[in-house]
This record gives C-alpha cells, sequence and structure tokens, in this order.
C-alpha cells in the first residue's frame, strides 16, 4: 500500500509488559485533540503470537494508513505486526526492536544490567514487577500516586515470549522513529541507542523513565505527530 501524499490520520498504540492500554490515556487525549483517530491496542501478554493477533486485529480496523507506536515489550509485538499493509510508519517508545530470526532476550546481551528493574516470576511462568522496586525501576518520574496505580494495575506477561523469534522485522521497510528515555532504569541506555540506530530511527531524546509515555505523553505525542506528517510526505 502505497501512502505517499496520503494524509495520515490513524495512530494505533500498543502497550508493554506488566501494563495495559490504560497508560497510554494522555497520548491518546493530546493525539485525539489534534484530529487523530487513535485506537489502542489490549495485549495479553500471553504470547508473542497473541499480542501480535491482538495488533493485527485493531489494524484491520483502520480505514487508511496508520502510524503504528509500541512502548517496551510493544516494540517487539509492532515489529512483527508492522508489515501489516495499513502501516505507514513505525514509533518506538523506549521499545525492543529485534531484527528477523532474533528474539527479545537476545537484545539485552552485552549490555548492563538494571538493577532497579526487577521481574518477579511465579510458579506457571508469568512475571509480575517487584512490588518495592517498580516506582525505581518503571515509573521514577511519575508520582506516588501514578506510580502505585501503575504498579497496583500491572498485567503479568509469560516470561516465554522473550524467548520466542519474530519473523518479520517492519523497520527495515518502513519509516522509522525513537523516542528514548535518558532516565530509562528498565533497560540499559547503550542498549536503547544501539536497537534506534540500527533501524536507522530518527532519535528523540527525553529526559524521563521507562514509563515516559504516561509522564511525558506531549513529547512521545509530538514524535507521533511528526511521524504521521513525514511518514506521508515519504520523507
Amino acid at each position: 500500500m502505497s501512502t505517499t501524499g496520503q494524509e495520515i490520520k490513524n495512530v494505533v498504540l500498543v502497550h508493554g509488559a506488566f501494563a495495559d492500554g490504560s497508560g497510554w490515556r494522555g497520548v491518546y487525549d493530546k493525539l485525539t485533540a489534534q484530529g487523530y483517530r487513535v485506537t489502542i491496542v489490549q495485549n495479553p501478554l500471553t504470547s508473542l503470537e497473541d499480542d501480535v493477533a491482538a495488533t493485527t486485529r485493531v489494524l484491520d480496523q483502520q480505514d487508511g494508513p496508520t502510524i503504528l507506536v509500541g512502548h517496551s515489550w510493544g516494540g517487539t509485538v509492532i515489529t512483527e505486526a508492522g508489515v501489516h499493509p495499513n502501516v505507514a510508519g513505525l514509533v518506538y517508545v523506549s521499545a525492543l526492536a529485534p531484527d528477523a530470526g532474533e528474539t527479545t532476550a537476545q537484545q539485552y546481551e552485552g549490555f548492563a544490567p538494571t538493577p532497579d528493574f526487577v521481574i518477579d516470576v511465579v510458579e506457571d511462568g508469568y512475571g509480575f514487577l517487584n512490588y518495592d522496586k517498580f516506582k525505581a525501576g518503571f515509573a521514577a518520574d511519575a508520582s506516588d500516586a501514578e506510580a502505585a496505580f501503575l504498579r497496583d494495575s500491572q498485567v503479568p506477561i509469560n516470561m516465554a515470549v522473550f524467548a520466542t523469534p519474530v519473523k518479520n522485522a517492519a523497520w527495515r521497510d518502513k519509516p522509522t522513529w525513537a523516542v528514548i528515555a535518558s532516565q530509562d532504569k528498565s533497560f540499559d541506555q547503550a542498549m536503547l541507542q544501539h536497537m534506534a540506530k540500527r533501524m536507522n530511527a530518527k532519535i528523540t531524546n527525553v529526559p524521563a523513565s521507562h514509563a515516559l509515555y504516561v509522564t511525558q505523553s506531549a513529547a512521545v505525542s509530538d514524535v507521533i505527530v511528526t511521524a504521521a506528517q513525514n511518514a506521508a510526505s515519504g520523507r
């Protein structure tokens, strides 16, 4: 599907692990106020295949070219789902970006550990972010009340997803932007920069925690608007 010259007004937002779509509310409000049609995917976080299916289901509902946005684990999801013909551009928000044939876990290899980001894995193989470390590791720049809500509404993820290789890397064929939180404690900063540069993404660095999609919704929204404008013009 050629999108050059077509105005892009559709945006699909994909959340990451330990979260649901409600964290996108600030981005949703800012984009809809500017006339964008915004849809939020609710990932089950049960497998890569399930999350890609949930995202594809939403992409099928779009009426034209769409900017697909992923936060954190959502980056892996949009990497696979972004080959959908409705997708005109990709925005990675402190997000993972494996290449075809790679697993998400491989992205961490050779980079520094993140001691504040602690995952507690329960008997059935699902992981929760540690209660006591949640704010420091995920949402350090959020208010205590906001961080507590994110912590207490977190959605566990099937840890097996991180060992599942992606089959397609949409960023190899579609224009890509990356918003990177410079105070991210969930991923090593060098890892985020490496993934973004490998994609040849246009990078915006934002002074924020990993939860920048919540705490810096204006900055994230601005990049999405830029992506919509530039993908439409073929830039």
